[in-house]
């Protein structure tokens, strides 16, 4: 019997309380989780999933409406308000690589993780809500201080993440970490899927699109021609957030307190850190891991930030079109969550990395074949026909549409993938260190994929010879896993 199929049973007191309240069935014999504790029960292992539901929405929102809002909208100059919002992800990345590490080595040495969840939670609420600032042509102080909430906004939300992706192995067991991580992604984009879908059938749609489904007006009374819709797309989320975390709070288990005051735990944990970074040379295949997956995250988060542009330069899609390109992907999207966790489970964490950033190389790469008149670069195609496919009308755009949604189903199953490998590579007293770490890997690098597309652009005059940049760097990831060998690291 593998250690994760042990089980743990309650107590004679546990059990005798547990009949007396009704209770039992919470107190059920427990599995052995990854790290060698007692592992949640279902209902906290869901819970666990369901955060990642609360909070991706925001993201979904700020590159479907919250970014084209500010750059269009507030700003009323579209050049100015794309290096805007570039320089709210570069300040973004900025803080969340010098303090992401420091977090987590201090919450190692602090105790539980639910109060940092919690702050991390608060500060997201505030942040999301503060799109409704913004108004058109808005005064510099309101696109300052809407700025100001991305920053803060993507930060806490990277906080979040370590904390988060922290527990995973202190609630589950080993055989089921995989598939958890990949339920977490896919509630997550099927959360986005849906506020989507209702912010346009209540916001967006009435007045423009008559049908049984869709108002005659917004909800609400919320005016179209003021912006209202994208202004309430942060305070949307915000009120999302803020529900569906209560579970995580309320049944996904947390460690005890370790008695470290505060003060201590900060020196300490900043040591640590700075012991962690100088000593790798003894967790190489740790090292092996951060190295590869920061060169195939940026590459992935290249995709994301490029995908939708590429398809409105080449195929001229406009924004009721982009909509419901995004809507699209993020099903898949969504999928791909059950997919990374199956393949997870099922091939084991290294094997299953190789296919979900091999997939996204292939599938994003096939797509870059695709133009207005070509297949598969070499195909061509009368532009003028058209198939009869309301916003995907010739079978270019449907062929990159296929190859778009293929893409975000291996991508998602990718970011599970790397999440599920890194809780299976670290050592439990290092744990949310280590995701510290990995944090700082892809939050200090994600400059690198955007300077290279830009570069490649300019050399080659090209959208196309820009956007090979990002395969370059999902290949050349996958080079380096070939290095990395699926196994927990001990305490040097």
């Amino acid at each position: 019997m593998h250690d994760d199929e042990r089980l743990i049973s309650a107590s004679p007191v546990e059990s005798l309380v547990a009949d007396a309240t009704g209770l039992a069935e919470t107190l059920q014999p427990h599995q052995i989780s990854a790290d060698g504790g007692r592992a949640a029960d279902r209902r906290g292992q869901w819970s666990w999933a369901l955060f990642e539901a609360a909070r991706d929405p925001n993201i979904h929102f700020q590159i479907y409406v919250i970014s084209p809002f500010l750059a269009s909208v507030m700003m009323h100059n579209a050049i100015r308000g794309q290096e805007l919002w570039g320089e709210t992800a570069t300040w973004g990345g900025i803080i969340t690589a010098v303090l992401a590490p420091f977090m987590g080595a201090i919450a190692d040495r602090g105790g539980p993780r639910k109060p940092w969840i919690a702050l991390f939670v608060f500060l997201m609420v505030l942040s999301f809500a503060g799109t409704w600032v913004g108004v058109p042509n808005s005064t510099n102080a309101q696109i300052f201080f809407v700025a100001a909430m991305i920053v803060l906004n993507n930060v806490v939300f990277e906080f979040s993440n370590v904390f988060h992706g922290a527990m995973l192995s202190g609630i589950a067991p080993r055989s089921r970490i995989g598939g958890l991580s990949g339920l977490a992604f896919a509630l997550g984009g099927g959360a986005g899927v849906f506020l989507l879908a209702f912010f346009l059938v209540a916001f967006m749609l009435p007045g423009h699109v008559h049908a049984p489904f869709i108002p005659e007006h917004p909800l609400f009374g919320v005016d179209q021609a003021a912006h209202e819709p994208e202004r309430l797309s942060g305070p949307i989320t915000a009120v999302w957030m803020l529900l569906f975390a209560i579970p995580l709070f309320l049944f996904t288990p947390d460690r005890a307190y370790s008695g470290m005051r505060f003060a201590e735990a900060i020196r300490t944990g900043i040591a640590a850190v700075i012991r962690t970074v100088l000593s790798l040379k003894h967790y190489k295949n740790v090292a092996h891991y951060i190295g590869a997956r920061t060169l195939f995250n940026d590459g992935m988060t290249g995709v994301l930030n490029f995908i939708g542009i590429y398809a409105a330069g080449t195929f001229h899609v406009g924004a009721l079109g982009m909509t419901a390109f995004g809507i699209e992907v993020l099903v898949f999207a969504a999928l791909g969550g059950f997919f990374g966790g199956w393949i997870d489970d099922r091939f084991g964490s290294r094997n299953a990395l190789f296919i979900s950033i091999g997939g996204t190389t292939l599938f994003f790469a096939l797509g870059l074949t695709m133009g207005p008149d070509r297949l598969f670069w070499f195909w061509h195609i009368d532009p003028r026909a058209t198939v009869g496919i309301p916003l995907a009308d010739t079978w270019p755009k449907i062929a990159y549409t296929i190859m778009a949604d293929l893409t975000a189903l291996c991508i998602v199953a990718g970011y599970a993938n790397s999440r599920t490998m890194m809780a299976r590579l670290a050592p439990p007293e290092k744990m949310t260190e280590f995701f510290g770490l990995m944090s700082l890997s892809g939050s200090a690098a994600t400059f690198l994929a955007p300077i290279a597309v830009t570069w490649v652009t300019w050399w080659t005059q090209s959208q196309l010879g820009g956007m090979i940049a990002i395969v370059a760097f999902l290949a050349a990831g996958l080079v380096w896993m070939m290095f990395v060998k699926e196994e927990r690291a001990t305490v040097a």
